[in-house]
C-alpha cells in the first residue's frame, strides 16, 4: 500500500463562514465509508492565522503573516490516506466533499 495526500481546498468566504463548526453530516459520512484508507486528517484554521516562512535570497527569512498567495482558494484541511495505487487514490478523493475540490499526492518514502 502507498501514501498519498490528499489537500482539501475550499473557497475562502465558505472557510470563514464554517470555522468552528461541527464535522458535516457529509464528512462523517465519507469517514466512516472510508476509514480503513484515512491514516489521518484534520480541518486547518482559517487562512488569515497562517504565518509564511520564505528564504529571502541572502541567508536570511522573511517571516509574514497570512498563507503564502494571495487567492480565492485556500487550503481547508487535509487527509493522509494509504491506497493500493493512484487510480485508487483517485476513486477515494472524489470522495471528500471539498467545495472547491482536492490536490492528490503521493507521499515520498525517504530511504
Amino acid at each position: 500500500m502507498s501514501k498519498y495526500l490528499i489537500m482539501i481546498f475550499q473557497d475562502e468566504v465558505v472557510s470563514i463562514e464554517d470555522a468552528g463548526e461541527s464535522v458535516s453530516a457529509d464528512y462523517v459520512a465519507f469517514m466512516q465509508r472510508r476509514g480503513a484508507h484515512l491514516l489521518n486528517g484534520a480541518a486547518l484554521e482559517p487562512p488569515e492565522t497562517a504565518t509564511t516562512v520564505r528564504r529571502d535570497g541572502s541567508g536570511g527569512f522573511s517571516v509574514t503573516d497570512g498563507p503564502f498567495a494571495e487567492s480565492k482558494e485556500t487550503l481547508g484541511g487535509y487527509y493522509l490516506i494509504e491506497a493500493a495505487d493512484l487510480d485508487e487514490a483517485l476513486e477515494i478523493a472524489k470522495e471528500i466533499p471539498a467545495g472547491i475540490g482536492v490536490e492528490v499526492r503521493p507521499v515520498r518514502v525517504a530511504s
